[in-house]
């Protein structure tokens, strides 16, 4: 983020350090080595934070998890991937501390925040940062280029095989085969689902007439299933399938698609996907302390991969009890933090916050309070 997009202020330095030494982290890496670092003067948390949310942050959630309960003894958070929808629904009811999200709270959602989060409602606070791939299910063919009026031909069924003339078009050179197109899409309500339909609706308005929705539309045909996991399951098991899915998620036999942006196609990766939110902008109207951010799906900077999504951890701005509150700054402090952004890099192959965007990240953090 360029300095003058999202702010940057000289003190948050000291901030982050303080808050940081709360969950310091021994540990860099994926493989759940970290050491307990917290000093003798630190406030000590303990007690247990429940989350629900994002199955696209699911690996990166599982090694923060594990990190900070090793750092902090006495201390554990708990969390069920239920998806994006069910955890915006969590927080706004109270049924759990923080929600993991792919999308930032709309502004009803935010208003109906305030009945459990306190009169400044909910925050929205970005910590995890990944493309969404356009996956496939092809024999011997792992990589292809499309535009975005193709991925949205295919995922409304406009496009019958894979050898169709809109996608040979764009690869002249592949050994397109005449086997049919099975478009999978997510059943639940999905974060990940409001990132492409935001992408599709933006960059091919012209064939996808549907808003952005984390609801996939009814009125398409096609296979569904519920979950970053259910969708690659049945994509990997479905010659000819195709879906969106977080990237971390796809692997083995599955080829992913290059997208063209600009003039020419960007592959996939976690930095196309910073440049992406490079140029993306905060969501105005919002509390100071709230980083939802617009992206630019229509960008055409060079290298930025713009179908991707920016999860987002959603909690209070208030809560009941100074325990609650220590415990939820200390959690996501360490998520934010350089060792718990490389911890995620490592685990799930996203992209670091950057410097300006993470600053901003411990200063809205520090901002959380409780009743009493």
């Amino acid at each position: 983020m360029k300095a003058s997009r999202f702010g940057r202020n000289s003190a948050i330095a000291v901030m982050a350090a303080g808050a940081l030494a709360l969950t310091a982290c021994g540990s860099d890496n994926a493989t759940n080595t970290a050491q307990p670092a917290v000093p003798s003067s630190a406030v000590k948390v303990t007690g247990t934070l429940t989350g629900i949310g994002s199955s696209a942050q699911g690996a990166a959630m599982d090694v923060w998890k594990t990190n900070f309960a090793s750092a902090n003894q006495g201390a554990n958070v708990q969390y069920s991937p239920d998806g994006s929808g069910a955890g915006r629904k969590a927080i706004i009811d109270g049924s759990a501390q923080f929600a993991g999200s792919d999308a930032y709270l709309k502004d009803d959602e935010l208003a109906a925040s305030k009945a459990k989060c306190g009169p400044d409602g909910a925050l929205n606070i970005p910590v995890y940062i990944s493309p969404i791939a356009v996956a496939f299910n092809l024999p011997d063919i792992k990589e292809l280029k499309l535009d975005a009026p193709t991925v949205a031909k295919i995922f409304r069924g406009q496009v019958a095989k894979w050898n169709d003339p809109a996608i040979a078009a764009l690869n002249p050179d592949a050994k397109l085969p005449d086997l049919n197109v099975t478009p999978v899409n997510r059943s639940d309500d999905s974060g990940t689902t409001t990132n492409f339909t935001d992408y599709l609706a933006a960059a091919a308005p012209e064939v996808w007439t549907d808003k952005s929705s984390g609801i996939w539309p009814a009125s398409l045909k096609g296979e569904n299933a519920k979950g970053t996991s259910g969708v690659v399951k049945t994509v990997t098991d479905t010659p000819g399938a195709v879906t969106y899915a977080d990237d971390s998620a796809v692997s083995g036999k599955l080829g992913i698609a290059q997208i063209k942006v600009g003039g020419s196609f960007t592959k996939i990766s976690a930095d196309a996907a910073a440049k992406a939110v490079d140029a993306g902008k905060p969501v105005e109207g919002r509390n100071a302390n709230d980083l939802s951010i617009k992206l630019d799906r229509k960008t055409t900077i060079e290298g930025a991969y713009p179908i991707v999504l920016v999860s987002f951890h959603v909690v209070c701005t208030t809560y009941d009890t100074k325990a609650t509150a220590d415990l939820v700054k200390a959690f996501e402090s360490y998520v934010v933090s350089d060792a718990g952004q490389k911890a995620a890099a490592d685990a799930a192959k996203s992209a670091p916050l950057s410097k300006t965007l993470q600053d901003k990240a411990i200063k809205s953090i520090e901002s959380i309070k409780a009743k009493s």
